[in-house]
């Protein structure tokens, strides 16, 4: 009898360990993209080759469309407006731009993101893959298109006589990566709500329809400050994307001025703001996310 429920117990308890090890549909979430880095690139490829089937231009659409919104809004705003006329912004037309592309970036990813999951709905249900590799393909395809614009925005500031400084290009990639972590936090929280309540591809419209405006791509923080309290400004810089803008105007648009253009703050205190929202949104987003995919098969 002790024998009997000796090996009961160790069988039980093998088992256990087993079942602990071993889980069938379950991952770590983003620890465990590191895993599946080659799949990850099959995705991008994927994604990029659906995206542009059929397309004339193909990858000269990641051109395009700054182009037709820099003179859209630098005709509306530098000429019409006249901010970059006289006493506007010095060097109006690299301003403008190296804002835009953040503000495209972050709208792509987060777009693309949100629709990640119903856009593989297939993949979903017929295979297992860590969830979150779809959101990630995605922020992926997004730096694909940004980079290129990155290149044109370096080619015209040296036109106009930006001297890169180390510091600065330091600013601008932690902008970036604040950026890219805001915009995927919310991918994986829009994403996994997305899969129950289509509105949510209605909010990530809404989003990128009011993300330009809400980061000073066109216009200055002064602006801001001179039309709202204090707590109103802390807020808006609170914000990751107008960091991530400030953090490029710093990096590519400062050193083409005469360099007396006062940024709102000490650098230092403004990307730490901004990297801890960021990564905070980034922790909701993957909390959510792993709670909801459990259901994503059935659900799509």
């Amino acid at each position: 009898m002790c024998i009997h429920t000796a090996n009961f117990a160790r069988k039980a308890a093998m088992t256990t360990k087993s079942d602990a090890i071993y889980h069938p549909g379950r991952s770590k979430g983003l620890i465990d993209i590191p895993r599946y880095l080659y799949l990850l690139d099959l995705l991008v490829k994927k994604e990029v080759r659906i995206r542009y089937r059929g397309s004339w231009l193909g990858m000269a659409w990641t051109y395009v469309k700054p182009i037709t919104q820099f003179v859209v809004f630098y005709v509306a705003m530098g000429i019409f407006l006249g901010l970059g006329r006289g006493g506007g912004i010095q060097a109006y037309p690299l301003y403008l731009f190296s804002g835009i592309i953040v503000t495209n970036f972050f709208v792509e990813a987060f777009s693309n993101c949100t629709r990640s999951i119903l856009s593989n709905a297939g993949l979903i249900q017929k295979i297992y893959l860590p969830r979150e590799l779809f959101p990630l393909a995605s922020l992926r395809v997004a730096f694909v298109h940004f980079f290129p614009q990155v290149i044109v925005l370096i080619i015209g500031a040296l036109c106009m006589g930006w001297i890169p400084d180390f510091a600065g290009v330091i600013v601008a990639i932690i902008g970036f990566i604040s950026v890219c972590t805001f915009a995927f936090g919310l991918g994986l929280f829009f994403g996994a709500i997305n899969v129950f309540y289509r509105d949510a591809e209605n909010i990530t419209d809404l989003v990128a329809m009011v993300a330009v405006w809400l980061a000073p791509c066109f216009y200055t923080w002064q602006m801001v400050a001179a039309h709202a309290p204090r707590w109103v400004l802390e807020m808006y810089y609170a914000n990751p994307i107008a960091i991530s803008v400030e953090a490029f105007h710093r990096g590519f648009w400062l050193n083409a001025t005469d360099r007396t253009f006062q940024f709102a703050g000490a650098w230092s205190l403004r990307l730490c703001e901004s990297l801890v929202v960021a990564f905070a949104v980034l922790l909701i987003g993957e909390v959510t996310f792993r709670h909801l995919e459990g259901k994503f098969a059935q659900e799509i």
